[in-house]
């Protein structure tokens, strides 16, 4: 069976919340005919098609995610698009005094065409520090690449085209792979492409992008059964959708928006992130019994927005393979429609080509024995801050003892038995219950009452 793009294992140190390596790993460690698995290039191991990441609020979930998409932003962008001259826009841990002198390092361990590959770098502020490719025909290490800090990189014999060459264009603050890739190179390219095309992010950050997929999907199948899967998932959901009325903006609105657009950037720099708008306009129609009436997608409930927005990424991920990574999965959509999804790449009646789902979320549901789709052991991930040092820690369910079919995970979870829960400080309840007796709710209330007299009067 052919697979597009399959992960493996992904290591990160020093970025955000992430400052000791921490390690997500999708090999399994149980083997389950009910859901969907897939055969990793090594004898015997297989990867799992769903990971979910738990957590308190601030625990350093999204970091998680975070950290994916920007190792796949750097592959994509660092030749191509940083400032040859702007060193290298990573965020390292910034609750420390040593942490900024560190290098950020990441690595990811995938499948493209059955074998297995490994990619990484590290970077720091200024450059490049090193980075490596390796790749694992008949479970056995060769180097296609290294790179050293002082940018020389030495080739395996295995790497063929113009290497060299590719080299000699390479910036401090570039990726090897990524010139490879802007200079045409066919054996590199496939690499590319996994980063490109088989790893997907859903970030609040990149909704239009989301959105434009989906409309792709509709409009490419408009005339025929390739549309089909969007339109019934939007009638899954039970959002009172019946379709999606696509338009092109009109070109003064566009020349209003790229105006404005300019003008912040001129005014604050070319760093400050303006809200794109998707490349067309989208009406969401709903059936009565009067007729079929399209209402504009910003007059729609934030949850039907996340869904279409999910719709094209999930629909593509499943047909083609690939990783499809969300944070707070869970946000805006009710806990039925988190089961429904997970669902779909869990089977292995709908997921046959090795796709597989990355997710934070806070919906214990999912742990529990009321839901339509069952997480093993060793899909679920924590996340929990040091309490000194305030860097997250990732670590895996299976580092606990579990019994996947007799225990009740949720109930353990939601008990603190795994930790990664808030520890809520009765305490502290107590006195604000205490100065709302005595009157410092109304004092509060009162100073609120005040500022938005002045804003009021401002205006």
């Amino acid at each position: 069976m052919e697979r597009l793009a399959m992960l493996l294992r992904f290591q990160v140190t020093n970025h955000a919340s992430l400052l000791d390596e921490q390690e997500l790993s999708l090999m399994g460690a149980d083997r389950h005919p009910e859901r969907a698995e897939f055969p990793s290039s090594a004898a015997g191991e297989f990867a799992v098609p769903v990971a979910a990441i738990y957590g308190t609020n601030a625990s350093g979930k999204s970091n998680v995610i975070d950290s994916i998409g920007w190792m796949r932003t750097a592959v994509l962008t660092s030749f191509r698009q940083w400032d040859p001259s702007g060193g290298v826009p990573r965020r390292p841990f910034a609750l420390g005094h040593g942490a900024s002198g560190r290098p950020s390092s990441f690595a990811v361990d995938f499948l493209v065409g059955g074998v297995h590959h490994q990619f990484g770098f590290s970077v720091d502020d200024e450059r490049v520090t090193e980075e490596w490719l390796y790749y694992y025909p008949e479970g056995r290490q060769r180097r296609l690449y290294e790179r050293g800090a002082d940018d020389v990189v030495t080739f395996g014999r295995w790497l063929t085209g113009r290497r060299k060459l590719i080299a000699e264009l390479l910036r401090p603050n570039s990726l090897y792979l990524s010139v490879a890739a802007a200079q045409g190179h066919d054996q590199l390219g496939e690499i590319f492409r996994w980063f490109r095309s088989g790893l997907r992010m859903a970030t609040d950050h990149d909704f239009p992008q989301r959105l434009d997929h989906t409309v792709r999907l509709c409009l490419d199948g408009a005339d025929g059964r390739k549309g089909r899967p969007v339109l019934d998932l939007l009638r899954f959901a039970d959002l009172g959708v019946s379709g999606l009325e696509i338009q092109e903006w009109d070109e003064s609105i566009r020349e209003d928006h790229q105006r404005i657009t300019k003008a912040l950037r001129d005014a604050l720099g070319d760093k400050v992130r303006v809200q794109e708008d998707a490349e067309q306009r989208v009406r969401v129609e709903h059936r009565t019994a009067e007729g079929v009436f399209p209402l504009d997608l910003a007059y729609e409930s934030s949850g039907t927005r996340t869904w279409i927005g999910l719709i094209g990424p999930v629909i593509t991920t499943l047909a083609a393979g690939g990783v499809l990574c969300v944070d707070e999965l869970d946000a805006r959509l009710h806990p039925y429609l988190v089961d429904a999804l997970v669902g779909m790449f869990q089977s292995p009646e709908t997921n046959t080509r090795g796709a597989q789902l990355v997710f934070s979320t806070h919906e214990a549901a999912l742990l529990g024995r009321n839901v339509r789709t069952e997480l093993f052991r060793d899909q679920v991930w924590f996340t929990e801050k040091d309490p000194r040092t305030l860097a997250t820690r990732l670590f895996p369910l299976t580092e606990f003892s579990v019994r996947n079919s007799a225990d009740n995970l949720e109930r353990r979870y939601l008990g603190g038995r795994y930790g990664a829960v808030p520890h809520l400080d009765d305490d502290l309840l107590r006195e604000v219950t205490v100065a709302f007796r005595h009157g410092g709710g109304r004092e509060a209330g009162k100073a609120a009452e005040e500022d938005e007299r002045r804003t009021s009067g401002a205006a």
